[in-house]
């Protein structure tokens, strides 16, 4: 679920509940819509949790079906000392999802 405020909301033509599309350079990731004024104009917040969920593994810029921010954020660790992850900010851009939603499979073990 990715919280947004209610003016870009509005703006953007989202709904509270519908699924949207979050995207940059790096990929996208899909979520419903959490509509609020508890978040700033021009700032969302999609939690960490989801899996990932490519609906194609192979794409360069994958789009991830269950929601996780990895998909859009830098894969670098803290320091050469320390791979912890490395705060979690990025620029995206969010539009009400057109596609075909497809069912989540992250939890589907792989057939061998």
């Amino acid at each position: 679920m990715c919280s947004l405020n209610s003016d870009d909301a509005a703006s953007l033509g989202i709904q509270d509940g519908e699924i949207i599309e979050l995207y940059n350079p790096r990929g996208h990731v899909l979520a419903s819509a959490r509509v609020t004024d508890t978040v700033m104009p021009g700032v969302v917040q999609l939690p960490t949790g989801a899996w990932y969920d490519p609906v194609d593994p192979t794409a360069l810029r994958p789009l991830c079906r269950h929601g996780n921010p990895n998909v859009l954020t830098l894969d670098i660790g803290t320091s050469s000392l320390t791979q912890g992850c490395s705060g979690q900010i990025t620029v995206v851009q969010v539009r009400k999802y057109a596609g075909e939603l497809t069912p989540v499979q992250a939890f589907i073990p792989p057939q061998s």
